[in-house]
């Protein structure tokens, strides 16, 4: 099974950022990202799975 691709607006409005957010993130490449000629895309489980780990890591760093 395939993964959705999205873009960097979709990403936005799924997180509720500002898209330049979303381009700042992936060009110092703390998001997982996918490069199709020029433009960046994002595999929808590739970005949940970045989620996750942003929670845990700040559960973990709570010392919960």
């Amino acid at each position: 099974m395939q993964s959705e691709i999205l873009t960097v607006s979709e990403v936005a409005e799924y997180l509720r950022v500002n898209p330049q957010t979303i381009y700042r993130k992936a060009k110092a490449g703390e998001m997982p990202t996918v490069r199709i000629g020029r433009a960046i895309r994002f595999r929808r489980d590739a970005l949940e799975a970045w989620i996750k780990g942003l929670s845990a890591a700040q559960t973990g760093a709570k010392g919960n």
